[in-house]
């Protein structure tokens, strides 16, 4: 029987047409143009140089937009209370669906904020104390460290139609579990008193050593000396109870200094609003060095750290009370309510065992819900916000992930390999920004930008496969298959920093001796020990500088020139060449534009739609009066100065006119570190992940101390940027430094002169030395993990 060669094929559903997400003329932040089809329910890989336009396009284009049209969905009402985005800069976007994003950002720093509480977890568990627990102690918020208790009764006034009116009797109480003496921080702060003023000097003489607080600041010294509470004149050590008092702990009261209406409060308050509300990474160094010296934070001694009334803690389930619930790791509480068998909360534990158990497959089982969120990693933070979607019975949902891998030992790449192959196969389309070459390699569809950074980047240089990257010339593609060669010879130590008997988290007694004079690198899987090795058994003296991965907070206001200091030799350089105050070259003070307040655009709120900025017409979106440019400097005035790369500028003040040792002295250091090709005035809200680390590296290179301890410094960097890293840390140890840093990557590990590797496990697994030596004797043994994956990557 004769068959038809060309059977005619089923046409095509309209439906199934949309299998692409469609990108046209892209160009926000530094993208050009750029114009690229995605495939859906694919995994995507965007690579490219740090600073290429990875995020702009992913973050900040498709993820933004999809937001924004999902918002659009709600109500003008619901929408009021959501924060507005602004359409991005692209002439159209196609094919868009939920975007899901899970990104670098570091979980809240709040002190009350934890693991259990950032997640569901200490919820469930408040419910299931609140219904097994012996003896009974009240509803969920019983068992809430951020609930406090409270108890009301009085008269409530009840007007009912024209003329009547009611006092009704009304109580009210509410049963909480935090700890009255910390509030629920688990830590009280102790400020020592001699960091703030010398008590055997009186006010008048100039007591106070609290930075900025200068004998003729009204604001400060002078509401003390001028208020009538105290005698100014009398050294504070022979103040009475009562000055004493007033001094310290007064409550905020108005009074009349010089004329002048003023609030005057005690000093301990007043401190606490000043320095210890406020961010300590975005303190100039002299007040984070003080804030650092003048306060102590010691464990509650009412609570013991637990942040829990006592009610709370007697409330149990078994011989676990909550507090010992949360203090568990996380793989290890998983196996206590899997050994519950109570039927009126079956549900309740079937939830709680499967996010618990989600903890322990993506890699966090020896985390505790008692962990404080702010003292998560890069990595640990963002598996953590992932751990929602896993079991998610979503599909056809855009994942967008930010280099998932950061904080991962290349023995769990694997695993969050899984997992996003994972989420892809249930039909999603996965998006993710990945430098790592084992993560890039299980990719469907490889988008790399650049060629360069910043204005050298934003174009697509390459689409297509894995296999085609590798032959495409691109400069990922050059460098996919690069392999380290360990060294010929290592350095020899100069001394040695001891650490004795470190116990801290999960550390176990741990002696070791880390080299000086040399590059030392701190190897092991995440959560084994490394960070608390390092940061938290090292003396913190004067000698060490510690760059750890505390995230840069700027509004757009800050620029490079603000955060690292640049700003002010170059402001004292235009004022002395023109005779004027150097206030005039600062767009935050006297020389900004009147129009637009010195931010060079003009903002419009329009309630719950996308404010709208436009560039300032007045200023032309230079920032400052036009009086303030016709002063110059080298024949430059200071929003040209301000537009310049960092490698211009180093070559405009190294000589000439505008010859500026200090400012040359810190671009030297932003180039250093790679920067060169960022304009000194940029907003830091537009650098990447990876621009932002290394400008808080440069920064630090100028701090005093004989020992640099780095955490993972290749974070967000691209292959091709890990040889200029090395080299910096070379420089470091030849110009006699001390060089310790934490990391995972390979090509570091091989560049060492000393290995300590810390495990063989997470958690209580971990917390011993495992090896220390050098690189070759370790690639030589194998005879850990670490050891192992080392030997694969480097030239046989």
């Amino acid at each position: 029987m004769a068959t038809s060669k060309n059977p005619k094929q089923p046409a095509q559903h309209a439906a199934d047409s949309h299998d692409l997400i469609r990108v046209v003329g892209a160009r926000e932040n530094n993208l050009k143009d750029v114009s690229i089809e995605i495939p859906k329910r694919r995994l995507t890989v965007f690579t490219g140089v740090s600073g290429s336009g990875k995020s702009s396009l992913v973050f900040d284009t498709i993820a933004a937009e999809s937001q924004r049209l999902i918002n659009e969905t709600y109500s003008a009402f619901v929408q009021g209370f959501m924060p507005t985005l602004a359409r991005p800069e692209v002439d159209v976007l196609d094919g868009l669906t939920t975007a899901i994003t899970v990104d670098q950002q570091r979980m809240g720093g709040d002190p009350r904020s934890t693991v259990g509480t950032a997640t569901d977890a200490n919820a469930m568990l408040r419910i299931l104390f609140s219904r097994l627990g012996k003896p009974h102690i009240g509803p969920p918020s019983a068992y809430s460290f951020n609930t406090a208790s409270v108890r009301a009764s009085g008269g409530l006034t009840v007007e009912r139609g024209a003329a009547k009116t009611k006092t009704v009797k009304a109580t009210y109480e509410r049963t909480g579990g935090m700890c009255t003496r910390c509030e629920g921080r688990g830590t009280v702060s102790d400020i020592d008193l001699t960091q703030l003023y010398d008590d055997s000097k009186s006010i008048a003489e100039g007591a106070f050593t609290i930075p900025g607080w200068k004998s003729d600041n009204v604001w400060t010294v002078g509401i003390y000396a001028e208020s009538g509470f105290l005698d100014p004149n009398k050294p504070i050590r022979r103040f009475t109870k009562k000055e004493m008092q007033d001094f310290l702990y007064r409550e905020p009261t108005k009074v009349k200094v010089n004329g002048v209406n003023l609030t005057y409060e005690g000093l301990i308050p007043k401190i606490h609003k000043s320095f210890l509300s406020k961010d300590k990474e975005a303190m100039q160094p002299h007040i984070r060095a003080f804030v650092e010296r003048a306060v102590t934070f010691t464990t509650c001694p009412e609570c013991d750290g637990t942040r829990l009334s006592e009610g709370a803690r007697s409330s149990k389930i078994g011989e676990i009370s909550i507090a010992d619930a949360c203090a568990m790791e996380i793989r290890d509480l998983a196996e206590w309510v899997r050994g519950m068998a109570e039927p009126s909360v079956a549900p309740l534990l079937t939830a709680l065992q499967h996010t618990l158990d989600s903890f322990t497959e993506i890699g966090l089982g020896y985390l505790s819900l008692n962990r404080p969120s702010g003292t998560l990693s890069g990595g640990e933070a963002q598996r953590v916000k992932m751990i929602r979607h896993l079991g998610s019975s979503l599909t056809d949902v855009t994942y967008v992930f930010d280099e998932p891998t950061i904080g991962l030992h290349p023995h769990d790449i694997q695993r969050m390999n899984d997992l996003l192959l994972r989420l892809r196969d249930k039909g999603n389309t996965v998006l993710v920004v990945e430098h790592k070459p084992e993560a890039i390699a299980i990719a469907d569809h490889v988008v790399d930008l650049g060629p360069g950074a910043g204005t050298e980047g934003g174009t697509v240089c390459f689409e297509g496969t894995v296999e085609a990257l590798r032959g495409s010339g691109t400069v990922t593609g050059r460098h996919l298959d690069d392999r380290a060669a360990l060294k010929d010879a290592v350095r020899e130590p100069t001394g040695t920093l001891e650490i004795r008997g470190a116990t801290a988290n999960n550390l176990r007694d741990v002696d070791v001796d880390i080299p000086l004079g040399v590059l030392t690198v701190i190897t092991g899987v995440a959560g084994s020990g490394k960070s608390s090795l390092v940061h938290g058994s090292i003396p913190a003296d004067e000698g060490v500088v510690s760059v750890d991965q505390s995230p840069i907070r700027g509004s757009r206001r800050s620029n490079p020139a603000t955060y690292t200091g640049l700003l002010d030799p170059i402001r004292k350089a235009f004022a002395k060449a023109n005779g004027v105050k150097p206030a005039l070259f600062s767009a935050n003070s006297e020389g900004a534009c009147p129009t637009c307040n010195g931010a060079g655009v003009i903002y419009t709120d329009l309630a719950m739609m996308a404010g709208v900025s436009t560039t300032c017409e007045d200023c032309d979106g230079k920032r400052f009066q036009p009086a303030v440019l016709e002063y110059r400097l080298g024949g430059r005035d200071i929003s040209e100065v301000l537009a310049m790369p960092v490698t211009d500028a180093e070559e405009f003040f190294a000589a000439g006119e505008a010859h500026t040792p200090a400012a040359h002295r810190i671009l030297q250091r932003l180039t250093d570190v790679g920067l060169g090709y960022l304009t000194i005035g940029q907003p830091l809200t537009t650098l990447s992940g990876g621009e932002r680390q290394r400008l808080k590296l440069a920064t630090h290179m100028a701090d005093k101390g004989g020992v640099y301890v780095l955490d993972e410094p290749t974070t967000g960097l691209h292959l091709a940027d890990v040889e200029q890293l090395l080299g910096l840390l070379d420089r470091l140890v030849d110009s006699g430094k001390s060089v310790i840093v934490i990391e995972h990557h390979q090509a570091v590990m091989a560049h060492a002169d000393w290995i300590i590797d810390l495990g063989p496990g997470a958690g209580h697994d971990g917390g011993r030395i495992v090896y220390q030596g050098t690189p070759a004797d370790l690639v030589a043994t194998r005879s850990t993990l670490t050891g192992e994956h080392l030997a694969a990557y480097v030239k046989p």
